[in-house]
């Protein structure tokens, strides 16, 4: 099973996982939203390790490159609409990037946690949320209006709005060592769903 992941992997074109969502898994804001399934690649460097959706930095380096991701097809326009839920099962280190909505240009919004259990944005810094500890379930959701802003919510509750400017843009998940930040990291996602309208 693990020689046909890394088969597939190497295509670019693995398909979400099924995942039974609890009933509240709607779209935290009104729609009317689309359902759809883009298609993603699967990013291992360095120490990092991707199981299905399990992502693990196996390593206490602090430079060089150290990822494990899905990193999804690109959208250059309209609102779209990513959810997720996550668990940290183990945090020896800090300052993972978790989600990432990325311009094809360069990064753009990045949610990182840091030991300790708090969310915040990698650019800027702003506190997010706070209670990300090891074991805890986490719901996220981003609204990407594309040209206009980028909206985050933690829970269901909406903590954090930018503005975005035009152009290419992607979703990332997973385990990603900051600039500050090293492993090791295992994050559990589950129940990986996308709107657009």
């Amino acid at each position: 099973m693990r020689l046909l992941l890394v088969g597939a992997a190497a295509t670019g074109l693995l398909a979400p996982a099924v995942t039974t969502l609890p009933a509240w898994a709607d779209p935290v804001e009104s729609g009317p939203w689309t359902s759809y399934s883009p298609t993603f690649n699967v990013q291992e460097r360095g120490c990092g390790d991707v199981s299905d959706l399990t992502f693990r930095l196996t390593c206490s380096t602090g430079s060089g490159d150290q990822r494990a991701e899905r990193r999804y097809a690109t959208y250059s326009g309209g609102t779209r609409q990513f959810e997720g839920h996550f668990r940290i099962t183990g945090l020896e280190g800090s300052r993972i990037s978790l989600k990432q909505t990325f311009k094809t240009t360069g990064p753009f919004f990045m949610l990182a946690v840091e030991r300790g259990g708090r969310l915040y944005a990698v650019h800027g810094g702003t506190t997010i949320a706070t209670g990300a500890t090891v074991g805890t379930t986490v719901r996220v959701n981003t609204v990407h209006v594309v040209g206009s802003t980028h909206r985050t919510y933690i829970n269901g509750s909406l903590k954090h709005t930018v503005d975005s400017e035009s152009g290419s843009f992607y979703d990332k998940f997973g385990a990603y060592r900051t600039n500050s930040g090293q492993g090791p990291a295992t994050v559990e996602w589950s129940g990986i769903r996308f709107w657009r309208k």
